[in-house]
């Protein structure tokens, strides 16, 4: 793509209300733009990012048996009523909305619900088991602390899978396997070596439940690591004796484990029985006897994500993605002081690297080197390509990768070989 053609345009400041980094950089990164706490429009380089980071969890969920579906954000209160979610002391973050007709309607802030009644439309017989279905929906929120950027948002993407299974032996096969699955998507992400898998609160649905939480000053948790090599940590808040004995682990030293500010980038939660038996999602066994669907729901936020990444990765000149989601792989900026030789080359790299299917922003606007320059740092594409005068007297282009202070120069074949 051409940079001339990007609607969108570079900012010197953020708008003056926003605190957080990743928000920060990316409404001057021209990734975002803010419409009011908490709520983000994704601009046509967000939308890639966003895109590049749903590419990999769908890869993954599909992986292992996950079939992607859509449900709808409207919820009847029926449903809801059913398991005494409703009621706004149970869940005081309900966004809730009338119809014409004065039915109240609720924004899903999660699924378990509508989805557990839909699958009791198809699933009936042992033999329809287990299912895993997944989906990538807008949610809402009504938080009190907006104030995180894309890291706690009234509006928000999140990927929700909902495993159903057989019985409790069943699922806790799945469950096991699904902290292995999130532990991949999150080194594709380039965060692995930061997230641990922490112990934390099951909630109403059990005694324990598994968070994701990725190391960083922006996190509103605190973690303690229990054990780097297995990469396991427990909330600071379920750190107690009882847990200690649960966990089997007596032999460590509570007073002088690790701390960490972190992030939480996921969670998987065994629901158990509880939807099943409420709204009526049961199956026949072998020997004829009916029973209650065991369920499991496994959560990523999509965008939350996408704030961790600029949290961990950017430094004071801008953002820098992981090749992994980055909107392009390679930044493409020519210095025209000789403009038909420079523009040319620029042109036929562009067009080379765009035939084996690399990602090219080039940026071809007629503006000094330095504001081009600047604003490559600030985009954060992972390998910056600078076509000049001076680079092709020295026989080539100069090539950077935006993690490194340096370039060098190499020709134009070596470069475009990389990609092969």
């Amino acid at each position: 793509m051409k940079q001339s053609q990007l609607f969108t345009k570079t900012k010197k400041h953020a708008p003056k209300d926003e605190v957080s980094k990743n928000a920060q950089l990316l409404i001057r990164a021209g990734y975002i733009h803010k419409e009011m706490a908490g709520v983000y429009d994704f601009l046509p380089l967000g939308v890639r990012v966003m895109e590049k980071i749903k590419s990999i969890i769908r890869e993954e969920m599909n992986a292992v048996g996950g079939q992607e579906i859509e449900l709808t954000a409207l919820q009847s209160k029926e449903k809801w009523e059913k398991t005494g979610r409703w009621d706004d002391t149970v869940i005081d973050n309900w966004f809730k909305t009338k119809l014409a007709n004065k039915t109240t309607l609720g924004l899903a802030s999660t699924h378990e619900e509508p989805i557990t009644e839909m699958m009791s439309q198809f699933i009936s017989s042992y033999k329809d088991l287990p299912q895993y279905a997944y989906q990538f929906q807008t949610k809402f929120r009504n938080e009190l602390r907006a104030k995180a950027g894309l890291m706690r948002g009234r509006e928000f993407l999140m990927k929700d899978l909902y495993s159903f299974s057989r019985n409790k032996q069943e699922h806790e096969i799945f469950y096991e396997k699904m902290k292995e699955v999130y532990m991949r998507v999150f080194n594709r992400l380039g965060i692995g070596a930061q997230t641990y898998i922490t112990i934390s609160s099951g909630g109403s649905f059990s005694k324990y439940s598994y968070e994701f939480q990725t190391i960083s000053d922006a996190g509103e948790d605190t973690i303690f690591i229990i054990d780097e090599d297995k990469r396991i940590a427990i909330n600071k808040d379920d750190f107690n004796d009882e847990v200690i004995k649960d966990f089997r682990l007596e032999n460590v030293d509570k007073d002088n484990l690790r701390s960490e500010k972190a992030v939480e980038v996921g969670d998987i939660y065994s629901l158990g029985e509880k939807y099943s038996e409420a709204l009526g999602l049961a199956y026949t066994d072998e020997a004829g006897v009916k029973k209650n669907v065991y369920m499991g729901c496994y959560g990523i936020g999509v965008p939350r994500l996408m704030g961790v990444l600029v949290e961990i990765f950017a430094d004071e000149d801008g953002l820098a993605w992981p090749e992994s989601v980055a909107p392009f792989r390679v930044h493409l900026i020519d210095v025209k002081s000789q403009k038909s030789k420079v523009e040319s080359e620029a042109e036929r790299i562009y067009d080379e690297l765009t035939k084996k299917g690399i990602d090219v922003l080039w940026d071809d606007r007629d503006v000094r080197p330095g504001e081009k320059f600047a604003d490559s740092d600030l985009i954060g594409i992972p390998w910056r390509v600078v076509v000049s005068a001076r680079s092709l007297e020295a026989g080539g282009v100069e090539v950077k990768k935006r993690s490194e202070k340096e370039g060098e120069i190499m020709s134009v074949e070596e470069f475009t070989a990389q990609f092969n």
